[in-house]
């Protein structure tokens, strides 16, 4: 290969100088300009060897005597930074394969902050709502933030990205904490990767949050109030006493829900069924239950996909699973929680 890591390299488009610090494919390396580190194609970058030859004079061109008056101050720039939020990023690492065709073997993912504001964070990165990669750690304004690599060929097991937000120092006009959860669909990132090619870049960007929020405001209302207006008023420990018995099977067929279904489209089934899912799930996890089985039959797929979509966003499951029941066949769900 006609570079090494280490080699000094010139930048062509800002007649900048730097090193090679990291290959990423055969088309792309990292480079490091003072500190600052960014891709680019080997065709934007060569040795700086003909620049230093070119410049170099054979006469040394007498200097001008000059006064310490006439010196010209150092010029600072006064352009603001932008601060548009905190993202994650996505670098495509691409080889080529036996074809000569450009693939993308694996993603790069970096969190970057552009506000004025220090966090720490907490990143966890799921597969099917298990954790398989996590990280705590902090950073600084205007900085990025290496997580990890991500395997391409994972896209398909529909992974999801939760990171979790906490000011340094802490701010008591500011929330405690900021939960951002980002989910990406094979099809939404084949198509981000095909738009990236076209133009010619080589990272894109979800924004996660655009600022950290404010406290939330919480009215207090005291229970005698209450109780003078008629309301009843429990005890909160005792409340679990008072709420409809949880189930440990909800079967969502529709045929159970109700007998008007035939009169339904399917949009309202639908929505009838994920309401069902919802009240249940609720139950379960105010009667702290160890778990759930969702019966929601085979057909398309379609409400299984649903219940799952949501269950991958619920803190409170530690897993689920679709697996063969005599009972059900494929066509249930157990969830597992955690408390």
């Amino acid at each position: 290969m006609k570079y090494q890591i280490g080699d000094k390299v010139l930048i062509l488009h800002s007649n900048e100088e730097g090193e090679i610090i990291d290959f990423i494919n055969d088309k792309m390396v990292t480079v490091d300009v003072k500190g600052v580190k960014f891709p680019v194609y080997l065709d934007q970058i060569d040795f700086p060897y003909f620049k230093r030859f070119s410049q170099k004079k054979l006469f040394p061109e007498k200097k001008e005597k000059r006064y310490i008056d006439d010196m010209r101050k150092e010029k600072v720039s006064n352009e603001p930074k932008v601060a548009d939020g905190v993202w994650a990023t996505f670098l495509p690492v691409m080889t080529t394969d036996e074809f000569g065709d450009d693939v993308v073997e694996t993603l790069k993912l970096h969190l970057v902050n552009r506000t004025y504001n220090a966090f720490e964070f907490i990143y966890k990165q799921n597969f099917f709502g298990k954790p398989a990669f996590e990280l705590k750690n902090s950073i600084s304004p205007f900085q990025d933030f290496y997580l990890h690599d991500l395997p391409f060929s994972d896209l398909n097991d529909n992974p999801s990205f939760d990171f979790d937000f906490m000011l340094t120092p802490p701010d008591k006009n500011k929330a405690d904490h900021y939960e951002s959860s980002l989910k990406l669909k094979p099809k939404q990132l084949f198509a981000r990767i095909e738009e990236l090619k076209k133009k010619n870049e080589a990272t894109f960007s979800y924004l996660l949050f655009e600022q950290y929020p404010g406290r939330p405001y919480e009215e207090r209302i005291e229970p005698g109030i209450l109780a003078s207006k008629g309301y009843k008023v429990y005890n909160a420990k005792e409340a679990r006493r008072h709420l409809e018995p949880a189930r440990s099977v909800i079967d969502l067929h529709i045929e159970k829900l109700t007998d008007n279904w035939q009169q339904m489209d399917n949009y309202e089934i639908v929505s009838l069924q994920l309401k069902t899912f919802e009240k249940y799930y609720d139950l379960a996890i105010a009667h702290m239950q160890p778990s759930l089985i969702v019966v929601h039959g085979v057909g398309t797929g379609r409400l299984r996909d649903e219940i799952h979509d949501i269950l991958r966003l619920k803190k409170e499951v530690k897993s689920f699973v679709n697996r063969y029941d005599p009972r059900f066949g494929y066509g249930a769900t157990e969830i597992f929680f955690q408390y």
